[in-house]
């Protein structure tokens, strides 16, 4: 590998709806890979935490984590975290997951609106995509608002599934404006920007965000950058992630940041 400190901090277990491999699995793939560190960050989707009792699938996620952390020692730092999904949908389920454990790292996500579907089983139209849009970003604001997290994931989460829907020819650089109102009030808390890499093995073929936004964060005064691959099986660890470090060396970034102990360390890229 190009680069010494290999890390990938967004990683989905069989603790996650969506996912079906162990943590155990994926730490095993990790290793030999040679990556420096992940992070486990299984779904906890606020909207739907009692409704689908997702609190027994954190303790397992936690659970996992720490048997794995024993397991690989000194061969691999395996760290603790969550992805909190929508947590101003549901205070009160957000609240009780971030007291299960001991985290090192908090994603913060938006993958749907309000009394809506994920972006990923929505129908886009030229009568409805503008609007979508619209409440998207302005929830991204809440979810900001709240800051109650360490790094906010793939923003532009949305624009992956517009491409399949060709005609409407609506790119991140229609909203420019929204874009750095998210990217101000980031770097006003302190909050880290993710580098989501899952872009890259789908037909959008960018990172989420893109290097367009990735570059405008720096210009911004941004410091803070993690890195995921947002993988769902164990073939996708570390997928990406040389490439997102080259696209922040392309941007002017010199370091990225893993979080340990919900505090941010920042490792050089080169």
């Amino acid at each position: 590998m190009k680069y010494k400190f290999i890390s990938d901090n967004h990683i989905h277990s069989s603790n996650s709806f969506d996912a079906k491999d162990s943590v155990i699995m994926l730490a095993d793939r990790a290793f030999n890979l040679g990556l420096y560190s992940v992070t486990i960050t299984d779904h906890c989707d606020c909207d739907v935490y009692y409704k689908n009792d997702l609190r027994s699938s954190i303790e397992g996620s936690i659970r996992d984590t720490l048997k794995a952390r024993g397991l690989y020692s000194n061969r691999l730092k395996i760290y603790s975290g969550i992805e909190l999904g929508q947590p101003t949908q549901d205070l009160d389920a957000a609240q009780e997951a971030l007291s299960l454990g001991n985290y090192d790292f908090v994603l913060g996500s938006l993958h749907n609106l309000r009394n809506e579907q994920d972006f990923y089983y929505l129908n886009y139209t030229a009568e409805n995509t503008g609007s979508l849009l619209e409440r998207y970003f302005d929830e991204m604001m809440e979810l900001i608002e709240y800051g109650k997290f360490d790094s906010l994931a793939h923003l532009t989460y949305p624009f992956r599934y517009l491409v399949s829907n060709p005609e409407l020819k609506i790119t991140p650089k229609d909203y420019s404006q929204q874009i750095d109102e998210v990217l101000e009030a980031i770097i006003k808390k302190d909050i880290a920007l993710e580098v989501n890499t899952s872009g890259l093995r789908q037909p959008i073929g960018k990172t989420l965000p893109d290097e367009d936004v990735i570059r405008r964060y720096r210009e911004l005064g941004g410091k803070y950058v993690t890195m995921g691959s947002d993988a769902h099986r164990w073939g996708d660890v570390g997928a990406g992630i040389e490439d997102g470090l080259n696209m922040l060396l392309k941007c002017g970034f010199t370091h990225f940041t893993v979080y340990r102990r919900r505090e941010p360390v920042m490792l050089p890229i080169l």
